[in-house]
């Protein structure tokens, strides 16, 4: 409900005057610059209402003979003027609660369209939705609008990983417009951003997706029709679709399965699985597994893993990979990183994998070398000898990695090259990786993949783990170091335009509430019996797999998780403090996992009771429950490997998390960012026998889960 809650603050912004009006009657960039902002939004800009009352697109200035259909129109003193988002030489300045007809065309301010969405309810209204006291709500955003640009509204995940995630979102961040706080010292920042190490970028010496010679391309609909409108298909057959589309986002995890295994759009011949575990981590996982068990709808599934993981135990082939202090990469930060940064992850010890050859070169089995071994079985080009183009090869991981470094040590614009390393620091780079072995590091080798005359600079960006600009160009005066200096949509007429692929109805371009739905946007209902909100965290310990319970000096202080419930709710349920209850749900009324080899796993944990979660809720962390990742016996060449019982500790709750009611085999789904529901699920408890749960736990040391 963060979309109804962050609706009831502008409610109570507009109601009160707190928003800053010259900051958001700015229409075009030049207005924002005359007034010394970086930033400006559409909130004066005139959008069209259709006959129905639904807002469908920005005015244009073509539709009233005022220019092109790249100029828009606000309304200035009740006169349609034309207005030009990136001019910088004419500013315009608009009125902000617009509701007119101009030339028999009904139109309405952006932000008077924010208004009624907040106006919809009152605040005592919205705060019933979200079960607090009205007062709060109040409360709040006074306390936001006292402090002038100082002061932000931000959001990570929580919010977002529901089926109405994407308003939620945009509901938040829209308040930070209200208080025109973006890219001022305290208020919204879009980060310091890094340096662009796909060589893109005017001075940088590798732009690697040039760098290919013979590269294919792609074409058609992607397996989880990411990017596409299902009307600009061929597959465009009315509405319903057969399964949603995606328009608007390009990481839909958990459709990937379901959509292979339901054959929709396309069957699949192999899958090649690395870095993820959706048999585990992904909500309503039972459909993961299923997917992943079904020979027809995936004939040939291999992987690339550090462990034998719960997905890569359904595996084919698994293919040792390297673990994060063994490998190379160039993760990026968020944008509470305010200055630009760029890491570089690099191997720091030798890998435990075996040797393999590929293209007569000597390295560590692992996923790039998976990709290399193919490319050379298969003749690919871009590969092998002068991979990169003459002179240039592409037969180790790092004649990859190291170019990428390159064009980060070098800059993003001629002149913005770090230094040289001199010759202290290439003697510290020398001697801190004497102990590598030449099947990972070999100077010589390394110099050759990036050229002679940036080594150096290489060298001094891998002494440091990567490249970071001086914290004191975080700030600039009163304005952030790195500013967004762009536009912000208040109505966003690109998700406006587009119509659910299932229902068939258009998205709303403005925040709004909207309950929990299904795929076809149907209201998802529970039975009273299912009265208990199930949501998920990770514990401060725990990072993703690495951490808990695989890494025992951690385990020492936390050698399992709980089912956290709320006292009022335990003595309701008769539970006390350490009692083993089942979580069940409506799409997993038995509360288990079904492994689809012969055993099952019980969702199943102590009951952990306290005040410090909200009655209603039951809160079960990340990180464990594990049935394979060596926490079970497996068979390797004919040797049982023992697995560790510490492993399989605890509970993980996703399988229990909803079906999504419509599809049957997916989690529920925001039909506009695409993020999976951690969060939309109701769910009961059900008292398990002490001695029953004892007797479970012993069991787990003893069982073997068999791979061959």
């Amino acid at each position: 409900t963060d979309a109804a809650f962050a609706l009831g603050m502008t409610r109570w912004i507009l109601e009160n005057r707190k928003y800053d009006a010259r900051f958001l009657a700015n229409a075009n960039k030049a207005a924002a610059k005359a007034v010394g902002e970086s930033s400006w939004t559409t909130a004066a800009w005139l959008v069209k209402i259709e006959a129905d009352g639904r807002p469908s697109a920005y005015l244009r200035a073509k539709d009233l003979g005022l220019g092109d259909e790249h100029t828009f129109v606000v309304m200035k003193n009740g006169q349609p003027t034309p207005v030009r988002p990136y001019d910088e030489d004419t500013p315009v300045q608009g009125d902000l609660l617009v509701d007119t007809k101009v030339q028999g065309i009904r139109v309405k301010s952006a932000l008077q369209l924010l208004k009624e969405s907040a106006f919809a309810r009152t605040i005592e209204d919205w705060a019933r939705i979200c079960g607090v006291d009205p007062g709060l709500v109040a409360k709040l955003a006074r306390e936001l609008t006292s402090h002038g640009k100082r002061a932000a509204v931000e959001l990570y995940r929580g919010p977002v990983q529901h089926v109405n995630g994407y308003y939620n979102g945009q509901a938040v961040i829209t308040l930070n417009l209200l208080i025109g706080n973006p890219d001022w010292k305290g208020g919204l920042s879009a980060g310091g951003g890094h340096w662009h190490e796909a060589g893109n970028k005017k001075g940088q010496p590798f732009n690697i997706k040039k760098l290919h010679p013979g590269a294919l391309g792609s074409f058609g609909v992607t397996l989880t029709r990411e990017k596409w409108k299902y009307e600009d298909t061929t597959l465009f057959d009315g509405y319903p679709a057969k399964r949603p589309f995606y328009p608007f986002t390009s990481n839909v995890y958990q459709e990937i399965l379901p959509s292979a295994k339901a054959r929709y759009p396309y069957s699949i011949k192999a899958l090649f699985l690395h870095k993820g575990t959706p048999a585990l981590s992904v909500p309503n996982a039972q459909a993961q597994i299923d997917a992943l068990t079904d020979l027809d709808a995936i004939p040939l599934f291999f992987a690339s893993d550090i462990v034998i993981g719960e997905s890569s135990m359904y595996a084919d082939y698994i293919f040792p990979d390297l673990s994060v202090w063994e490998r190379w990469g160039t993760p990026h930060t968020t944008p509470d990183v305010l200055t630009k940064t760029s890491k570089v992850r690099q191997p720091i010890v030798a890998p435990l994998t075996e040797i393999v050859e590929v293209f007569g070169e000597k390295m560590p089995v692992c996923m790039e070398t998976v990709m290399l071994a193919l490319a050379e079985k298969l003749g690919l080009p871009g590969f092998g000898p002068n991979g990169f183009g003459e002179g240039m090869d592409l037969k180790r991981m790092e004649d990859f990695y190291l170019k990428m470094v390159a064009n980060i040590a070098m800059g993003d614009k001629p002149g913005d090259a770090v230094p040289e390393a001199d010759d202290r620091e290439m003697k510290l780079f020398l001697d801190a990786r004497r102990h590598l072995p030449p099947t990972v590091y070999d100077p010589q080798r390394w110099r050759k993949a990036v050229g002679e005359d940036k080594w150096r600079r290489v060298v001094y960006v891998l002494n440091r783990g990567g490249r970071y600009e001086s914290f004191t160009k975080a700030y600039k005066g009163d304005f952030l170091g790195h500013t967004f200096h762009g536009l912000f949509s208040i109505f966003v007429e690109p998700v406006a335009r587009q119509k659910h692929s299932l229902s068939g109805k258009h998205f709303s371009g403005i925040p709004v509430y909207q309950p929990v739905t299904d795929a076809a946007g149907r209201p998802v209902k529970f039975g009273a019996e299912y009265d208990l909100q199930l949501i998920t965290y990770k514990d401060i310990l725990g990072g993703q797999s690495r951490t808990l319970p695989t890494d025992y000096w951690m385990s020492a202080i936390l050698p399992e998780n709980y089912i956290l419930v709320n006292a009022r709710d335990a003595k309701r349920y008769g539970l006390k403090d350490g009692d083993p209850a089942r979580i069940v749900s409506p799409s997993n009324p038995e509360g288990v996992w079904k492994l689809r080899n012969g055993r099952t796993v019980e969702v199943v944990g102590k009951v952990k009771v306290l005040e410090g979660i909200r009655p209603g809720t039951v809160a079960v962390s990340w990180h464990f429950g594990h049935w394979a990742y060596g926490s079970s016996d497996v068979v390797v060449d004919g040797r049982v490997i023992r697995g560790d019982k510490r492993r399989a500790t605890g509970l993980c709750p996703n399988v229990v998390m909803l079906a999504d009611p419509y599809l049957g085999d997916v989690c529920l789904t925001d039909p506009i960012g695409g993020s999976s529901s951690f969060y939309d699920t109701k769910v009961k408890l059900i008292k398990v026998n002490p001695v029953v749960f004892k007797a479970r736990e012993q069991l787990i040391s003893h069982e073997a889960s068999v791979t061959p």
